[in-house]
């Protein structure tokens, strides 16, 4: 008996018990569409969270006070880094194009009988370069504004439509802390990255926000919550981060554990593509334990339809059908079980895979490596699985068969 044969009688065996064969494939078909859409989905929400970084720029360099071991003991964050060292780094490192600094904190908002608690950001007028931001309305504060200790405001999109719904607010008046600022700009919108929003937020001047809302507690100027650099470009990132860790350590006269901390966003990229790349790992290796069940299933199917069979497979014994041909065909027919369920579950993996990407932020995409990989794993789990119901199909003896039936 030829292969194409035996093809065809397992497929009108299968195809004579529709049900049975359905139920052994949903394990194979669960593992695959499982299988497909994890890694899918991870790969997604890899792009996703590096999107995310990405649109906070890949040039850029944020400075955070106090090393590791202190922020992880001191409840509040260490104040190492003033006014004065920001300036310091625009003007005397060559690989850096535009420094801004922060300050932060949040404080009661009052807009005529209206309160609420808003994150306020004192901050410098570098902060449209750096951060990559526009105004929609008005303007931003200037240096003048900075040099005045001018009490004006830009406020974040969302803030400005839940305050003043569809009117414009340049000019308005508002409190901050028992402290009258007239809103001057209002920012574009841009959406929360990592956390991280301004559209929720008031801007003011950063010489403001220390002697008007935070207080002044550094003597050696105003104290920042972080400042971030923009380096030329991508390519000057690391010169950048050597050139300012030299000049603060200069600066502050360190000998030994420096007093402050430079992330990249190279650096944050790299972790999260470890994180995610490992999460995407797990959830596959989770899924593809189905495609083991599956398989087992398989093989009980097969176990049970050689005990069922034994009068067939001892007739056709008995007509000359060597042991070679029965191990075929019930090989062929745990194949067909496998990678029939293999194809089917593909389709539905590749659904769930274009829905997550329509119907979520996450931009999930169909991995051709996970498809190739699926259908060899199911095809070899049947071929694994089939060989011991086939091989004892085959060692049956013709005479025991017929007296057994």
């Amino acid at each position: 008996m030829n292969i194409l044969e035996s093809m065809q009688m397992a497929g009108k065996t299968l195809l004579a018990n529709k049900l049975r064969s359905t139920l052994t494939m949903l394990g194979i078909i669960i593992g695959n569409a499982s299988v497909i859409a994890m890694i899918g989905i991870g790969e997604g929400g890899q792009k996703f969270v590096k999107n995310q970084l990405q649109s906070l720029g890949t040039n850029v360099v944020f400075v955070v006070p106090g090393n590791q071991a202190t922020q992880r003991i001191s409840r509040d964050a260490p104040k190492t880094l003033v006014l004065a060292d920001a300036q310091a780094i625009a003007n005397q490192v060559p690989s850096v194009a535009a420094v801004t600094a922060e300050l932060n904190s949040r404080q009661v908002v009052t807009y005529e009988n209206r309160n609420t608690n808003v994150n306020i950001i004192g901050t410098t007028p570098e902060f449209l370069i750096v951060r990559d931001y526009n105004t929609t309305k008005g303007r931003f504060f200037t240096d003048v504004d900075i040099k005045r200790n001018n009490q004006v405001a830009v406020l974040g999109a969302d803030l400005t439509e839940r305050l003043f719904g569809s009117s414009n607010p340049i000019g308005k008046q508002l409190r901050i802390k028992n402290a009258s600022f007239q809103i001057i700009g209002v920012l574009e919108a841009k959406g929360s990255a990592l956390g991280i929003s301004y559209d929720d937020s008031i801007l003011v001047p950063l010489t403001t926000s220390a002697n008007r809302l935070v207080g002044r507690t550094s003597p050696y100027g105003i104290e920042l919550s972080y400042l971030i650099a923009a380096a030329k470009d991508e390519e000057s990132v690391d010169a950048a981060v050597f050139q300012i860790t030299n000049l603060l350590r200069l600066r502050h006269k360190i000998n030994n554990e420096d007093d402050f901390t430079i992330r990249t966003q190279k650096d944050a990229l790299q972790t999260v593509g470890q994180i995610t790349g490992a999460l995407t790992l797990m959830l596959a290796a989770i899924a593809a334990i189905s495609l083991i069940v599956g398989g087992i299933g398989i093989m009980n199917i097969m176990l049970v339809s050689v005990t069922e069979r034994t009068q067939e497979i001892g007739l056709r014994k008995a007509i000359g059908a060597t042991r070679q041909d029965i191990l075929l065909q019930f090989v062929i027919e745990a194949i067909i079980l496998s990678a029939a369920g293999g194809l089917i579950g593909t389709a539905l993996g590749v659904g769930g895979v274009v829905s997550v990407a329509s119907l979520t932020p996450l931009q999930a995409e169909i991995a051709p490596t996970a498809i190739i990989m699926t259908l060899g794993v199911s095809g070899g789990i049947g071929l694994f699985f089939g060989v011991f119901p086939a091989r004892r199909a085959a060692k049956l003896d013709p005479i025991v068969a017929l007296r057994s039936a």
